[in-house]
């Protein structure tokens, strides 16, 4: 789709909401020293932006490439949702080409519902059956959103019952000092033991006194109260 473009974002600034944008400049963090420092919203609902994704989705990777580096959050998220896409349909030669695509722009899925809605729709499904040593790569970045990405690349492992890789990742990321990986790591612990209780439980003994208290706060939210605050307290 040539010039496929210009349409995307003629179709992305038709859906802005100038009041949500401001709500979501705030929830995301963008101002000066914060992790979503410089990022610009236009307000679009999630499923908007899904839905001119899913049209676009033909869109070539030259122009994929140029939305990624828009500094307008939406085009961002609609370059991604549009690498889903493609990634859903692709043969596993075109599958390679996405996640290498996908992996030379780690550094911009930078928020985190960016790195939320790709990353183990992607990077996650494309390794399920390959060498997994990437994620520890990732975890071990300097870049907040690489280590993200690691972490949640692995619910994709989750949802097929398949836990190794988020316990080794998450013991990488036991230690990291951001708020953002803390509730990541604690959310794909919780997913872990929406499957297996124990193999979280198993993990959470072991760490839960050094564990950041976010982390954990996640990682017990669905836990019955008396067990939650026996966590809470360190009276495991």
């Amino acid at each position: 789709m040539a010039n496929s473009i210009k349409e995307i974002r003629k179709e992305i600034k038709a859906k802005e909401h100038k009041e949500k944008a401001k709500i979501l400049q705030g929830f995301f963090k963008t101002g000066k020293g914060q992790y979503g420092e410089g990022d610009i919203f236009l307000g679009l609902y999630v499923g908007d932006t899904r839905k001119i994704a899913k049209k676009y989705s033909e869109t070539s990777f030259n122009e994929v490439e140029l939305l990624l580096k828009s500094k307008i959050h939406e085009e961002r998220l609609c370059a991604l949702l549009i690498l889903v896409q493609k990634f859903q349909k692709a043969d596993e030669k075109e599958k390679t080409h996405i996640t290498n695509f996908f992996l030379k722009n780690t550094k911009k899925v930078n928020n985190w519902d960016l790195v939320d809605l790709s990353a183990d729709k992607i990077l996650g499904e494309y390794l399920f059956d390959k060498n997994k040593e990437i994620l520890v790569k990732l975890a071990e970045s300097n870049n907040l959103w690489e280590k993200r990405i690691s972490i949640i690349s692995t619910f994709a492992f989750i949802k097929k019952n398949r836990f190794k890789e988020t316990i080794e990742i998450s013991k990488l990321l036991l230690e990291d000092k951001h708020d953002l990986i803390h509730k990541a790591v604690g959310w794909m612990l919780r997913e872990i033991g929406k499957r297996n209780l124990e193999t979280e439980e198993k993990f959470l003994k072991k760490h839960y006194k050094k564990m950041p208290r976010t982390m954990l706060r996640y990682a017990i939210e669905k836990f019955p109260e008396t067990k939650r605050q026996a966590y809470l307290k360190g009276k495991i």
